[in-house]
């Protein structure tokens, strides 16, 4: 950290002293990010989704309003330099966003969100609604119940059953969660939406539906190794917030619940 700001310092001795710890945050951040994107490049996860699980654990940890950070860092690379390529790109970050709202609570993901409005231009924005004609009917109920069984398979009877004795939860988890939310595939698709889930999940230290979406993102077919590197990358992340993430199961103490 001295040798940061001595090295900033060197480069921009006009600036003052006062704004640079957020130069470093910025430095730090970029570093981050490019660790994370190497990192994800091992994987057959694709390289389209390095962004959401960062999005997912800056968002769900303590510092949600560095998704701005992360919006700046992807839209320099060659591939979002048309406006089009970038309304694309917020469509993905915004759903990611939406869908955490059901495993982190609403105020994060505003952050974010706002967050990422202040630093776009504003032939960029993308004003399209994505739930606006939503309703929590039976097709929902079937779209959740579907997405559910993919995940939960045979602990779905058991899982819901956990709540008999406040049946709010279970209204909640399949009609809200998984109906309005986690359901939706109008912008993100199954890997991309459990990738989220999981992120969010472990970013805040919780050891039983860690091991659910540990097991849930095998399931869906993205293999043990892949799931060790998706791990290993928000223990990261975690690392940089000062986040201490000591009630995680390893994906090897799931794997034979899988």
């Amino acid at each position: 950290m001295i040798r940061l700001r001595h090295s900033v310092m060197s480069l921009h001795p006009h600036i003052p002293t006062t704004i640079l710890p957020k130069l470093m945050v910025t430095r730090l951040s970029t570093e981050l990010f490019q660790d994370i994107e190497h990192t994800f490049a091992t994987t057959k996860l694709g390289i389209d989704r390095w962004y959401l699980l960062t999005i997912a654990a800056l968002c769900g940890g303590t510092d949600p309003e560095l998704a701005d950070q992360l919006y700046l860092y992807i839209i320099d690379k060659p591939e979002f330099q048309q406006s089009t390529e970038r309304q694309t790109l917020v469509r993905r970050l915004r759903e990611a966003l939406v869908k955490l709202i059901s495993i982190v609570g609403v105020c994060k993901p505003i952050e974010s969100i706002i967050a990422i409005m202040k630093v776009e231009k504003e032939e960029d924005r993308d004003y399209s609604f994505s739930r606006k004609d939503w309703q929590c009917d039976e097709a929902n109920h079937e779209r959740a119940m579907g997405w559910m069984q993919k995940l939960y398979a045979q602990n779905l009877g058991p899982t819901l059953d956990l709540f008999k004795a406040h049946q709010d939860f279970a209204w909640i988890s399949t009609e809200i969660t998984y109906g309005l939310y986690l359901s939706d595939r109008q912008t993100l698709d199954d890997l991309d939406t459990e990738l989220i889930v999981l992120v969010g999940i472990m970013i805040q230290n919780l050891r039983l539906e860690t091991h659910w979406h540990i097991r849930g993102t095998r399931r869906i077919g993205v293999s043990k190794e892949d799931v060790e590197v998706i791990v290993s990358c928000v223990h990261k992340i975690a690392g940089y917030m000062g986040v201490r993430l000591n009630k995680i199961p390893t994906v090897e103490e799931v794997e034979k619940d899988v």
